[in-house]
C-alpha cells in the first residue's frame, strides 16, 4: 500500500447505507509467555493480507491502532455484516485456524494474552466525517471521499443527508 495524498480540500466519506465497523485487538499480560502470545500477535498480518488480495472479501479498509507496548488493535470497515461472518467462519481461510490455535494454546496459558473483538452495524444517517487536508483515514478510506458540500458543510447537515 502506497501513502495516500493529502486531499488539500475538505472532503467526507462517500459512504452509503450501513456502515460495519469491525474492532479486534489483543493484550500480552505476561511478557516471558511469548509461546502464546506470539502465534495469536502473528496470525493478524496473515488474514489482513488473505483479505486484502480477494477483492471479493467484504474488506474495505483497515487501520492499526496503536495502544502502547502490549495492545495491539485493528480497526476495519468491511462492505456487509454477512461477508464479516462468512469470513470469520471460512473454514478454507486463516482465521478458523488461527482461531482454533488460538484457543488450543491458552487453555494453560494463566490469562498470558486477551483478545477481543466488537462489531457495530451502524445504520445510514448515524454516522458522519470529514478530512481535511489529509489522505482519507476510516470511512473516507474505506468508501472514498466526495467534497463536503455534497452532503453539508457542518456535521448535523451530513447526518441528516445520510438518513434520506
Amino acid at each position: 500500500m502506497g501513502v495516500a495524498p493529502i486531499s488539500g480540500r475538505r472532503v467526507t466519506a462517500a459512504a452509503e447505507g450501513d456502515v460495519v465497523v469491525f474492532l479486534i485487538g489483543m493484550r500480552i499480560n505476561r511478557w516471558r509467555a511469548v509461546r502464546h502470545w506470539l502465534p495469536a500477535l502473528a496470525a493478524m498480518p496473515r488474514m489482513l493480507k488473505e483479505l486484502s488480495r480477494d477483492g471479493d472479501s467484504g474488506l474495505l479498509a483497515r487501520r492499526v491502532l496503536s495502544g502502547g507496548p502490549r495492545v495491539f488493535t485493528v480497526a476495519q470497515y468491511w462492505e456487509s455484516r454477512e461477508k464479516l461472518l462468512a469470513y470469520a467462519s471460512d473454514p478454507s481461510g486463516q482465521h478458523r485456524p488461527a482461531w482454533a490455535a488460538f484457543n488450543r494454546r491458552v487453555r494453560g496459558s494463566k490469562g498470558s494474552v486477551g483478545i477481543w473483538h466488537e462489531t457495530y452495524i451502524v445504520p445510514a444517517g448515524s454516522y458522519e466525517s470529514v478530512y481535511v487536508d489529509m489522505p482519507p483515514a476510516g470511512l473516507g478510506a474505506a468508501w472514498g471521499v466526495e467534497p463536503v458540500g455534497r452532503r453539508g458543510e457542518r456535521a448535523a447537515q451530513r447526518l441528516a443527508s445520510g438518513a434520506a
